[in-house]
């Protein structure tokens, strides 16, 4: 009889006969009893009331039974710790049987139990486990380790487990190998900042013997390690390479997948000139291709990574073309996918195959399919312009088929034809002109409208083309009607006399009658363009336009490294970090490829200077004008003034003006200067009034607060901004935050009617009154300003945390430029935590959220120290001595109630320091260090 009679039910009173059975005298029954306990526990009745009775089971020597009480064991632990303790001294007790298998199942059971009161009894057993003879025992150890990390990672740093990890790294036994260094990676990335796998050529060469000796995932492990060692010559790297290579004929598509990872990755310290880069290349293709002859879940995934790594090195598949062909039993995902690499790969040599190809698959009968192959007609049109004829025929040839959604296509990627190669095939017009009435898409109706504005002289009847898109102009869609709105200008443009009804009525339509702000505004845009200056209108309207360049569809150069960094994972078949996905984004770290060896450009880009820092030079965080100007402007435009209608006799349009006010008047109506909501008077200052506030000495808020200033710096060169040149730095006085402004005019004419404006940023500054410069400000003369700021403005992460995009106007023009300021202006006077409340919260913070910083080259002492930091509101708690070293227990509050603690080690006689910090906002934690460093050594 099969297991199945364990799930049946049984009589009334069922715990209460298995409680009998599970003391009886006979194993037999013991082990048939235990046996109805887990099938109870399997589908889900609570039989935790026979805890103690299975426990007692334990005592025996029979392994099935034991493995089954481990088992209940694992599942009732967390509901009942204090029983589960009864089974900590059979723990100890298995851990030193004779047999290797129990002692290893004692070990797996001990870390998979997530009790926090038994985890330090089960240290012992552990470290004898880790140093077992067995290796089976040993790798199972190692797994251990990482699970009891998870639970208690202190308890692991203090009892040495990390130290006894490493050393199995050196391990005789290739599996115990690969589990210390999954143990040690997991752990690593939870902890990006320990440097725990700590790789030298020396445990290089120990995990690429293990290598060739352990199981497949234990292989995957060991690669995924090799991936992150940054070998130090290109000489290493080919050696490496040389040792993963075997890999790649491995049955397993994760191992192969890992190992062009590590491949991919060191290739990029090689030069393009040795013999074996080219060898590399050759030996990379085989196990790509085999990848494509598996089920179709893999055959998808190997795809996604095979996009990629195409991306990056075409010339490893480029004779492979064939592979990616579709067959007529692949799914659809499977379809597209090799449809995106055969146009990455298409290349002169081998585009009449892929026409060919491309052709056939634009009749089958999956429309989303037929759709992506006729564009991908045009994009090796596009790619391959030796192909582009062939391709204009083969598009025109699926025209005549008027097939709807095949003619809807087709005059979407003929239109980026016509933009890649001008004066070329305007002959097609024609023919696309006939199919005007079946467009129902509005890509398509776009496309064909741009068509018609673009080359409207060569079309006889062109205005009326476009006029019956206007009949129906309020239902199109909004990109429909912005074409419809240049197509109709550029047609005026070029015949003047016949459309200038037309225009009218489009300009009327778009900025009179339509609610959508961007149509609005081109149609204001253009009316005042063509009312002011007709040439410059034609200048801008018809200007000669760039070529669009053969891929649009690339991945972004760093976003593609870093996703070469993670092939064989999820992120390579999303094609997105780690960090887009991954939610809270613990342990994830940016990984990028190492820097080629011949390049001489330095591939790290400077680390910004700290805000206070007394250095001359701005931090380059100034964004261009286009990224600023909707965010940060925000322009507060008055309703639009209609002006008289277009005169109808005349034809020079220059004398009449269409808008009225004109934008002159829009611009002079923008909301600049305004200051936001009345502000607290003191943003910082406790909650509290009256008299006991005036005597609370200790909180700092009576006395005037000394916080550290960084001297002034250039924010906006003159250069930049038509000769104002901006100085400036911020300060924090009695719980006042203030900008403090140096303005010069190194211009020849006078600057008046000054006003500023923040962006959005990471706590909400903004300026708390309006710019007041009283006079004039004259060529040569500089003018000191205190800005007052408060914390009340709109919120949004920015990167960095600290920067602040700033918008300055005057009577020339706006200048905008973006500055870092110090996170301790932000330091509240009230941010004293009582002694109980810091122990509380210290111990309520994960551990994952401490961040350590060395603070070097400062003499200071304890005392000197502690009081520098008051002076900026970091508030010393307590102060210990500890072996000598003085410890300083610190609480800091920002204006956003984000409470910061730290730990500060300072050892006499020694000018470094150890900071520790915690955070609930762990991202504050290096802006703080920043504040820590500046206000300590200045």
């Amino acid at each position: 009889m099969t297991d199945s009679k364990y799930f049946t039910t049984t009589k009334k009173g069922e715990i209460f006969e298995l409680k009998a059975e599970l003391n009886s005298d006979k194993k037999e029954k013991k082990k048939e009893a235990v046996k109805k306990v887990i099938a109870s526990m399997t589908v889900g009745k609570d039989v935790s009331a026979l805890f103690p009775d299975v426990v007692n089971c334990m005592q025996t020597d029979n392994l099935e039974l034991k493995k089954l009480v481990y088992l209940y064991l694992m599942n009732y632990a967390k509901s009942q710790p204090d029983m589960a303790i009864m089974a900590v001294n059979t723990f100890v007790k298995d851990c030193e049987d004779p047999n290797p298998l129990i002692r290893a199942l004692a070990v797996r059971t001990m870390g998979c139990i997530r009790v926090d009161k038994i985890t330090e009894y089960l240290c012992e057993p552990l470290r004898k486990c880790l140093k077992d003879e067995d290796p089976y025992v040993r790798k199972t150890a190692a797994v251990c380790v990482a699970k009891l990390h998870d639970i208690n990672a202190q308890l692991v740093e203090d009892q040495g487990f990390l130290d006894t990890l490493k050393d199995l790294i050196s391990d005789s036994n290739p599996m115990v190998v690969a589990n210390a260094v999954a143990a040690l990676s997991e752990i690593a990335e939870s902890h990006p900042s320990s440097n725990l796998l700590d790789l030298n050529p020396q445990s290089i060469n120990k995990l690429l013997t293990a290598l060739n000796e352990c199981t497949e995932w234990g292989q995957i492990f060991i690669l995924d390690c090799l991936a992150n060692y940054m070998p130090k010559d290109d000489r290493e790297a080919q050696s490496i390479c040389e040792r993963v290579t075997p890999r790649l004929s491995h049955a397993n598509s994760a191992v192969v997948l890992s190992a062009v990872k590590v491949l991919m990755k060191f290739m990029e310290m090689l030069s393009k000139d040795l013999d074996y880069y080219g060898t590399l290349l050759k030996k990379l293709a085989p196990p790509l291709v085999t990848l494509l002859s598996a089920e179709p879940e893999l055959q998808y995934v190997a795809l996604r990574n095979i996009n990629l790594i195409v991306q990056k090195r075409p010339e490893i598949l480029k004779h492979e073309m064939k592979v990616f062909f579709v067959k007529y039993n692949d799914p659809i995902y499977v379809k597209l996918e090799k449809l995106d690499i055969m146009i990455r790969l298409a290349s002169q040599a081998n585009i009449a195959q892929v026409l060919a190809e491309l052709k056939e698959y634009a009749t089958e009968v999956d429309v989303d399919f037929v759709r992506k192959a006729v564009r991908a007609i045009g994009r090796c049109a596009i790619k391959v312009e030796q192909s582009a004829e062939r391709c204009v025929s083969t598009l025109l040839d699926l025209i005549q088929t008027k097939v709807n959604y095949v003619v809807q296509e087709a005059i979407v990627v003929i239109k980026d034809i016509f933009r890649k190669y001008p004066n070329k095939y305007e002959s097609v017009i024609a023919t696309l002109c006939e199919n005007l009435d079946s467009l129902d898409e509005p890509e398509a109706r776009a496309a064909m409208i741009w068509i018609v504005g673009e080359y409207a002289e060569r079309i006889d009847n062109a205005d009326e083309l476009l006029e019956s898109f206007l009949e129906g102009f309020h239902d199109e869609s909004t990109q429909v009607q912005l074409q419809l709105l240049t197509a109709i200008v550029k047609l005026f443009l070029k015949k003047p006399t016949e459309t200038q009804e037309l225009v009218q009525q489009v300009l009327s339509l778009a900025t009179q009658d339509s609610d959508n702000p961007d149509l609005r505004d081109r149609g204001y845009i253009y009316w005042r363009l063509l009312s002011t200056d007709p040439v410059a209108a034609k200048e801008v309207v018809l200007a000669e336009k760039p070529l669009i360049s053969e891929e649009t569809d690339l991945i972004e150069p760093t976003l593609l490294d870093e996703l070469i960094c993670y092939i064989g994972t999820l992120a390579s078949v999303y094609h997105k970090p780690p960090s887009a996905f991954v939610e809270g984004g613990r342990g994830v770290v940016h990984k990028s490829l190492p820097p080629r060896t011949a390049s001489n450009e330095s591939t790290e880009s400077p680390e910004a200077a700290p805000a206070g820092a007394p250095t001359g030079e701005q931090p380059d965080v100034i964004p261009t004008q286009g990224d600023l100007l909707g965010d940060l402007l925000n322009l507060d435009l008055g309703p639009p003034v209609s002006g008289p209608p277009l005169a109808t006799s005349s034809v020079q349009m220059g004398a009449v003006d269409l808008l009225g006010g004109g934008l002159d008047s829009l611009i002079g109506d923008t909301n600049f200067g305004a200051p936001p909501a009345a502000a607290p008077a003191r943003p910082g200052a406790p909650i509290g009034s009256g008299l006991s506030d005036l005597f609370d000495l200790t909180s700092g808020v009576g006395t005037l607060s000394g916080s550290y200033v960084a001297p002034k710096a250039v924010w906006l060169p003159a250069m930049k901004a038509k000769g104002l040149e901006i100085s400036g730095t911020f300060t924090r006085q009695v719980g006042s935050i203030s900008m403090d402004l140096q303005l010069t005019n190194k211009a020849l004419q006078v600057m008046m009617d000054f006003a500023i404006q923040f962006n959005r940023n990471s706590f909400g500054l903004a300026p708390a009154a309006p710019l007041q410069v009283h006079a004039p400000l004259s060529p040569n003369q500089t003018v000191e300003i205190s800005l007052p700021l408060n914390t009340v403005g709109s919120v949004m992460k920015m990167d960095p945390l600290n920067n602040l995009q700033v918008a300055v106007k005057n009577n020339i023009d706006i200048f905008y430029f973006s500055t870092l300021y110090p996170l301790h202006i932000l330091f509240v006077e009230d941010g004293k935590m009582d002694r109980q409340m810091f122990l509380a919260t210290w111990k309520d913070i994960p551990n994952e959220n401490e961040a350590q910083f060395q603070i070097r080259d400062c003499p200071l002492n304890a005392e000197a120290v502690s009081s520098r930091l008051q002076s900026s509101n970091i508030f010393t708690i307590a102060k210990r001595n500890v072996e000598g070293q003085d410890m300083l227990y610190q609480s800091l509050k920002l204006t956003n109630g984000i409470w910061v603690l730290a730990e500060l080690r300072i050892q006499p006689g020694n000018t470094s320091f150890t900071l520790s910090l915690k955070c609930r906002a762990p991202e504050v934690s290096p802006h703080v260090y920043q504040a820590y460093e500046t206000i300590l050594k200045n």
